[in-house]
């Protein structure tokens, strides 16, 4: 079976934040070769005006109503079959209309193709079927190794009291001294800020981990005399740090150790490791370069690839942009104002009849993502930056390479 081809933004982190409630699945069986850019190609354009503005697929995503489209194909003697799956969190109703659409293609490309939805899951009752199995056997480990009744009455009260002092700041759980405090603490996700509270330590707020990070977090960061950016030590948090250097203030890095997560660390370790925190530069020298993907040898044996006249255009409007600053190109060639790197995510997102994001500086792996995810086919820029790598869907022309 071929690797899964995402539609979108990879892994789930992306700008949704919605719960997906649904998953359709439907098989796909095309009388002859095609590929996924194909496939779903065929999906956003054979659907698009068939059900109306309101039920478009490429708007839904835009919206986090529909998620990313993933496909998975093999082919074999000349024919190619496959899955393909599209969450939704939108009602029953809607889903099955959209569920029902796929089945209208009759081709892809120049190939007859059919479409047959097999099944509509409900996320939500397999995720509580998987909790309660879980929780069943939590349970009984519980009751088999005693440690249910090994609180000490202490640790009881403390527990009511630092937990209890977690507040919200504009949605992001935090500690009560974050605006008071000239030292910022940042974490992934709440219950990392919970164990630090527990520690005493009241001066960390969560980012809600990847994905749109809030404009008010970045502001709070740029008034700290200090932030130190505490990671879980694995690769999502290391991906996690990559993201949040090219947007905001990070003075120091305190990485837990390998495979553990701040949210479960004993306060010996996490003081530790807060303690050993090391300068931004320094830690991102260390971190090891992302392999190429397959799909990124590809498109390096295309670099020589001559760049449209269009493209050529676009490369013109490098000039007038600031250093890391971005336009948009509309589908009328108009030009939209130009918009910092911070601010890239939203305005995509708002960019409606947007073709191209022109980019005066290195196209890294999140901005590819913003394209993704907001359906913007192409993205101009000047070299490649961290973590690129190429996906179906968006073609990136660089100046050191077409120009």
């Amino acid at each position: 079976m071929a690797k899964k081809h995402s539609g979108g933004h990879k892994g789930g982190s992306g700008k949704s934040s919605k719960a997906m409630k649904y998953l359709i699945k439907a098989d796909l069986k095309v009388n002859g070769n095609v590929q996924r850019k194909d496939i779903i190609g065929a999906i956003m354009g054979q659907t698009e005006g068939l059900l109306g503005d309101d039920l478009e697929l490429r708007k839904l995503q835009r919206t986090a109503r529909i998620g990313h489209v993933d496909v998975e194909v093999k082919s074999s003697g000349g024919k190619v079959n496959g899955e393909i799956l599209i969450p939704s969190s939108m009602d029953n109703v809607e889903t099955a209309i959209i569920a029902s659409s796929l089945e209208t293609i009759d081709r892809i490309g120049p190939c007859a193709a059919k479409i047959v939805v097999t099944e509509i899951q409900d996320v939500r009752s397999t995720k509580v079927n998987a909790v309660i199995d879980r929780a069943k056997d939590l349970l009984l480990e519980m009751v088999n190794s005693g440690d249910a009744a090994t609180k000490t009455v202490i640790e009881e009260v403390r527990s009511v009291l630092t937990v209890g002092t977690a507040k919200s700041y504009h949605g992001l759980t935090c500690g009560p001294n974050i605006e008071t405090s000239d030292s910022l603490i940042i974490v992934e996700g709440r219950n990392d800020v919970r164990n630090m509270l527990n520690f005493g330590i009241k001066n960390a707020i969560s980012c809600d981990g990847a994905g749109t990070i809030k404009q008010e977090l970045i502001d709070l960061a740029k008034s700290k005399g200090n932030v130190i950016l505490a990671i879980d030590g694995d690769r999502g948090g290391e991906m996690l740090f990559r993201q949040l250097n090219e947007i905001m203030k990070i003075d120091f890095v305190a990485q837990a150790p390998v495979g553990q997560e701040w949210e479960l660390l004993p306060q010996k370790t996490a003081t530790k490791c807060l303690s050993q925190k090391v300068e931004t530069a320094k830690f991102a020298a260390k971190l090891p370069e992302d392999a190429p993907s397959e799909g990124s040898e590809a498109w390096l044996e295309e670099g020589a690839e001559e760049a449209p006249a269009e493209v050529h255009e676009y490369f013109d409007h490098i000039a007038d942009l600031k250093a890391n600053n971005a336009v948009f190109v509309n589908v009328d060639g108009t030009i939209s104002d130009a918009v910092g790197p911070s601010k890239l995510a939203a305005a995509a997102e708002e960019a409606d009849g947007a073709v191209a994001i022109v980019f005066n500086g290195a196209v890294s792996d999140r901005i590819l993502d913003i394209a993704s995810e907001a359906a913007i086919e192409t993205v101009v820029g000047t070299k490649e930056g961290k973590g690129f790598a190429t996906r179906d869907g968006v073609k990136a022309w660089l100046t050191e390479k077409h120009a």
